[in-house]
Parts: C-alpha cells; sequence; structure tokens
C-alpha cells in the first residue's frame, strides 16, 4: 500500500496523527479537572502555535498575521461593519497568499506551502463565520470583561489545534459552550478508533483502484478520468475522517453540527443520481458555510455567484475558474432536467432506466469537474476541453438552454391573445 500519497494528495495528514496525542491529553486533564477555563483555551492556543510552526514553518506568519488581524477588528470595529471590514481584508490577504505560494505548491516538494494555504482557507470560513455572528447579534461582546480576557477565547477559536489544518467548521457560541463542559464530556475513545479504521479501509480501496488504473489507458478515456476522480474523492473522504476523528479525540465531536463525512454521507455521494444533491452533501460544513456567506445574501443569480466565489476562496487557478463555473451551470441544468424527465418516467422499467442513466452521467459529470478543479497547468485543462469527455457536460448545456427557451415561449404565447384583443 502507497502510504506516501496520502502525504502527497492531503499533506496536514501527516501532522493531524501526530497531533492526535496532544488531544488526547488535552481531553484527559480537562476530565480531570486539572484545566480551568483560562487555562484549556490557553492549552488550545498554545498547540495551535506549536502545530502551525511544525507543519508550515517560516510561513506560519502568514496564518498568525490575519488571525490576529481578525481579532482586532472583533474587538473595535462596529457589529454593523465588522462582517464587511473582516470579509474585505480576509480575502484580500488569501488572495495574495494564493499568488504568492501558488507556484510553490505546483513546482515544490515542499508541503509547507500547501499546508499553509489549506490553514489559510480554513481561517477564512472561521472569521468570516464569527463575522456574520457579530453582525447579525448572535454572538454579544462581554462588557464586563478586559481586553485581554475578550481576546483569549476569540484567538483560541481561530488557532485551536484540533481544526487548526482541517475539519468541519463549528461556530464560535458552540466551540465556547464545549471547552466549558468538556469535564462532563466522556472520552469518545471508540468513536475515534472506529474513524481511523474507516481511513484504512478507504486507503485499501485507493491501493485497489490504482492497481487498475493502468488497465485504463489514455487521459481522453471516460473509465480513467471517472476512475482518477474517485482516487481524489477517496483522498478527501480519508482526510475529513481524519479531521473529524481529532476533533472527537480533543472532545469536540458534539461541537460540529455539520459534518463533512458520515456513513450515510458517502452512500449518498457515490449512489445519488442527482448532481444537485451531490453538490449539497459534498464537503458538507464548507457547502453550508457557502450558502449562508453568499448564497443567502446575494440578490441576483445567486447560484452562480456561490460557485464564482467557491473558486475565489479556493486559488482562482484556471482549471478551479472553469472548473467550478460549469459546476454551477451543472447544478441549474440538473434543477431543470430532472423534473422533465421524472415526470415522464412512469412505468418501473422507465424509472430504472432513468435512475440508472442520469447515476452514470452525474458520475462522469462529477469526474469532468473533479479533473478540471485538480488539474495544475493550462495545457493540461486545454487537454481535457478538448477530449470526448467534454461531449457530456456540453449536452448538458444545451439541454438546459432549450429548456429555457422552451419555458419563456409560454410566457410569450400568453401575452400575444392580450395585445391582440388591445389592438382589436
Amino acid at each position: 500500500m502507497r502510504w506516501a500519497d496520502l502525504l502527497i494528495l492531503l499533506p496536514a495528514a501527516w501532522y493531524q496523527l501526530a497531533a492526535f496525542l496532544f488531544a488526547a491529553l488535552f481531553h484527559y486533564l480537562c476530565a480531570l479537572g486539572h484545566l480551568s477555563l483560562t487555562s484549556r483555551y490557553i492549552f488550545l492556543l498554545a498547540g495551535g502555535c506549536l502545530l502551525a510552526g511544525t507543519a508550515m514553518g517560516s510561513y506560519a506568519t502568514l496564518l498568525l498575521i490575519p488571525a490576529v488581524s481578525s481579532v482586532l477588528m472583533f474587538l473595535l470595529v462596529s457589529p454593523a461593519y465588522v462582517h464587511t471590514w473582516v470579509f474585505s481584508l480576509q480575502m484580500c490577504w488569501q488572495t495574495l497568499c494564493h499568488l504568492g505560494l501558488g507556484s510553490l505548491v505546483l513546482e515544490s516538494q515542499d508541503t509547507r506551502p500547501a499546508v499553509t494555504l489549506s490553514a489559510i482557507m480554513l481561517l477564512t470560513q472561521k472569521v468570516t463565520s464569527l463575522a456574520l455572528d457579530i453582525h447579525e447579534g448572535t454572538v454579544l461582546p462581554q462588557p464586563g470583561q478586559g481586553l485581554l480576557q475578550r481576546a483569549l477565547p476569540l484567538c483560541s477559536y481561530l488557532l485551536f489545534f484540533p481544526a487548526l489544518l482541517g475539519g468541519p467548521l463549528c461556530s464560535f457560541s458552540k466551540f465556547q459552550a464545549q471547552v466549558m463542559s468538556l469535564g462532563a464530556v466522556p472520552c469518545p475513545l471508540r468513536a475515534v478508533c472506529w474513524r481511523y479504521l474507516g481511513v484504512l479501509v478507504l486507503q485499501v480501496l485507493r491501493a485497489w483502484l490504482e492497481g487498475w488504473l493502468p488497465c485504463m489507458q489514455g487521459w481522453a478515456s471516460m473509465g480513467h478520468m471517472w476512475a482518477q476522480a474517485l482516487l481524489f474523492r477517496l483522498a478527501y473522504y480519508s482526510q475529513w475522517v481524519l479531521d473529524e476523528a481529532l476533533l472527537e479525540a480533543a472532545g469536540f465531536g458534539a461541537a460540529v453540527e455539520h459534518r463533512d463525512l458520515s456513513g450515510h454521507d458517502l452512500w449518498t455521494l457515490e449512489t445519488t443520481h442527482r448532481l444537485s444533491v451531490f453538490s449539497r452533501t459534498w464537503n458538507r460544513s464548507t457547502s453550508l458555510w457557502l450558502r449562508r456567506l453568499v448564497f443567502q445574501r446575494c440578490p441576483v443569480q445567486p447560484l452562480l455567484a456561490t460557485f464564482a466565489f467557491s473558486a475565489w476562496w479556493h486559488g482562482l487557478r484556471p482549471g478551479q475558474i472553469f472548473g467550478f463555473l460549469c459546476w454551477a451551470i451543472m447544478v441549474e441544468a440538473d434543477y431543470r432536467i430532472h423534473p422533465f424527465l421524472s415526470s415522464r418516467a412512469t412505468s418501473c422499467v422507465a424509472k430504472l432506466l432513468y435512475r440508472g442513466t442520469t447515476w452514470v452521467f452525474t458520475q462522469l459529470i462529477i469526474a469532468y469537474i473533479q479533473m478540471a478543479v485538480e488539474t495544475e497547468s493550462f495545457s493540461m485543462l486545454c487537454l481535457l476541453w478538448t477530449s470526448y469527455n467534454s461531449i457530456l457536460p456540453l449536452t448538458y448545456g444545451l439541454v438546459l438552454l432549450l429548456l429555457l427557451l422552451f419555458a419563456q415561449k409560454p410566457k410569450q404565447n400568453r401575452a400575444c391573445p392580450g395585445l391582440t384583443r388591445l389592438a382589436g
């Protein structure tokens, strides 16, 4: 089994495995009552700084600077404007980091730039989520506390080590509540062991699939593209399970309202025949964050704006821009095509044919999008464009266009009789 592949695809995985002992120690000390509330915040913050220095080296300053700046804005800026300031400055900083470190991630064998960018992206989720909470009044300032007393929980939340390099997003209020109640939470050792066993199973599946990959010749082969995309998905599944295992070990499992991956989610992702269902289930906590941050706040074309922002958040490489915009069009097509087809599939045979065919189409479109997003060079993206793998997404796009045109014709026809009567 090629365990080194996990380091290449997901360089933060080994650091999270090493942090497991510190997470278990933190939970054990809390259970025994040896750590006060302030000591817990300090432990989590110090562990995050230590993990950042170990995993990122000198690049850790690129994470610490926006974290400290965000805390200062939370404390000093009015709640009415804090979201605008935090969002603008954090996204500008993250974009500069993507531009500066992007070439190092693609060309260098050093994993620290990739780990740093991943941590900055997760920090963006936390600071924008907390800024929205403050703006909407769900997180209120504590007037009776001093500046340091108010800053410590904020710093600890942004940099606490179990969720520094990965993990589903948890809100600041749930983080605070969990830190206060950790002494009463039993150690979820069994759940953690099951998650690590799940990672082992996923890696066995990856190794087995890699053995079959040479049999699928050529970049343009649909089978080869689907297998490559499945390898990427299995790697992400492994990372998400590791993220949640570390949070469980530290006692923060209950603070996560929406997990990135459960057994039910894994089944849904690989068996659904609806691309829209896949999109809502994939990386669930990030999907819900994007929905709250962009989709619910955008008055015009919220679906397109959400996927465009996701491309910006991921780094704006050509493959990411093309992949996420293609994803938006495919989801819009999915919303319109499936009601049209399902209403005509009345018999059992027709329903079975409809579900089986659309499942295959969904799998191939997902694979196409993932290969575009993961493409590292413009030349490889052009190679994907010109392959016959593009036929299915193009067909979906044309069908969407036809359905939009047919949807407009009845409106025009309904308007014509009125005009005729007025003319008469």
